[in-house]
């Protein structure tokens, strides 16, 4: 190993081990109100996914990419609110980054998060994301990659703020005291 290698993996240890001190200082209740919110803001985007596309998203799409025969309204249903919960817990983490951790605890900054969070996730997981695990996994209406669709990504993007909403701002509530 050269003395550079050394020296980045050295910094790399660095910063894992502050971004490791600051997850296990969150405290408790931070991360159940983000995962509270991400399970409450799951609801009206997957209502809006159910009933607002013509595409059986929720009782297909989402049993299908874990290998579950559909449609199965339930089990879509399951996986959803589960990814929500995932993603809100996810955004704790994330928001432990030194440039960003006063900014989410308070009420301006998680809102202006939850725009974030809704446009990123929205460009991660439904134009990337989902037309490439739909594709491999067989599902008839799969996207074209990327998926560009409008104004379906519009749509999606208000659907992602929505959810983030609840998950952004419980923890600022949390963190604020």
């Amino acid at each position: 190993m050269t003395s550079t290698t050394k020296a980045t993996a050295d910094l790399g240890r660095g910063y894992a081990q502050v971004l490791a001190t600051r997850l296990r200082a969150v405290p408790a209740l931070a991360w159940i109100a983000a995962a509270v919110g991400g399970f409450l803001g799951s609801v009206p985007l997957g209502l809006m996914m159910q009933y607002g596309n013509p595409k059986p998203l929720i009782a297909l799409a989402l049993p299908m990419m874990y290998g579950l025969p559909g449609p199965d309204l339930l089990a879509g249903w399951v996986i959803h609110q589960f990814h929500g919960v995932a993603l809100a817990v996810m955004y704790v983490a994330a928001v432990q980054w030194e440039p960003l951790t006063e900014y989410p605890r308070t009420l301006r900054g998680a809102v202006v998060l939850a725009v974030v969070v809704g446009a990123v996730s929205t460009v991660l997981l439904s134009v990337l994301l989902m037309p490439l695990w739909l594709g491999a996994v067989g599902y008839p209406f799969t996207p074209a990659f990327p998926d560009l669709t409008m104004p379906e990504k519009l749509w999606s993007i208000l659907g992602h703020v929505i959810y983030a909403l609840p998950a952004t701002v419980g923890y600022a509530l949390v963190m604020r005291r």
